[in-house]
């Protein structure tokens, strides 16, 4: 049974796309609508921000992206093969439009509404499968070309669905999701210490008098040494400068998608600045933002995206 809420946005979205009336479709958003709420509150916080036809389709977006990634960095049971098995499956499927399972229906349906460039999909799900072999990245070139496809596109592939209103809005989109996965990678070195990757570039190790042993050594010791924690602030510092260089984007989509693009900017935003006010103390404890943080962003937001969806309707309707 779909909840409520969930069952209004989708048929909202039916309006635009018939084949959301289809009720195994239907459960396919749904299936990706549980894994954002679960996994990605942060996220799935901003995209309620949204109006209601337009969010199965981002929930499908990160649904997909959850799903793969679980393959690969599930601490308990990963499964690699079963990752390259089912990309397999799920590019062959886009050819005869027949995905075999939910998360791939609802992406699928999600790329066919939005023309969401297949490249896109094949570049996220070859640094997924990067995830398999590779632990570490030599310079931060290196790791821009997995951050590309296992974030970059995923703010390209959000774009179509905000509206952009301008070309300038695709460098920044590309930006945005370059500055989300680069918070998650300070936030998260020892959770990727214990999956045996390092994200922080040997280059920027070395700058410090670090190598990758050091960290995982620091992991094993539960401390997070000043060298360690100097270090993380200069990564800190790049993704801000990201940051800064997307913030302009956040006008150059329609009014109604901008809060829940602004929501997402300040809410990843605090989650760096709750590393930062840790002293990047993040080899023993993983740092949060509190509920309530989150809400005092988000509740202004939602006032001002209904104000929008309002005035929107009211054009519409006046044209």
């Amino acid at each position: 049974m779909i909840p409520r809420s969930s069952a209004v946005c989708l048929d909202a979205a039916a309006q635009d796309d018939p084949a959301l009336v289809d009720p195994d479709l239907r459960e396919a958003f749904e299936a990706c609508r549980l894994l954002h709420a679960e996994h990605g509150k942060t996220y799935y916080l901003a995209t309620l921000l949204l109006p209601p036809a337009k969010r199965p389709y981002v929930w499908a977006l990160y649904g997909f992206a959850r799903y793969a990634d679980e393959f690969v960095d599930s601490l308990t049971d990963p499964d690699p093969d079963a990752l390259v098995r089912w990309s397999d499956e799920f590019l062959a499927s886009l050819d005869v439009q027949d995905a075999a399972e939910p998360v791939g229906r609802a992406m699928a349906a999600t790329m066919r509404r939005w023309d969401l460039p297949r490249e896109h999909v094949e570049a996220f799900l070859e640094s997924m499968r990067m995830d398999i072999t590779t632990t570490g990245y030599a310079t931060y070139e290196d790791l821009r070309h997995y951050v590309y496809g296992s974030a970059a596109v995923i703010g390209l592939e959000m774009l179509p669905i905000l509206e952009p209103l301008t070309p300038d809005a695709v460098p920044r989109a590309r930006a945005l999701g370059e500055a989300f996965q680069l918070t998650n990678f300070v936030r998260d070195v020892g959770e990727d210490l214990d999956r045996g990757r390092v994200y922080v570039p040997e280059e920027d190790l070395a700058r410090f008098g670090l190598t990758r042993e050091d960290l995982f050594a620091a992991r094993a010791a539960g401390t997070t040494p000043q060298a360690v924690r100097d270090v993380l602030a200069f990564e800190a510092e790049r993704t801000r400068e990201l940051y800064a260089y997307a913030e302009p984007g956040l006008d150059m989509v329609h009014p109604t998608s901008r809060d829940c693009l602004r929501t997402a900017y300040l809410l990843y935003g605090g989650i760096l600045g709750e590393v930062e006010a840790a002293g990047f103390d993040v080899l023993s404890r993983r740092v949060k933002v509190g509920m309530g943080r989150r809400l005092a962003v988000a509740v202004p937001g939602l006032v001002r995206a209904r104000l929008a969806r309002r005035d929107e309707a009211r054009w519409t309707t006046a044209s």
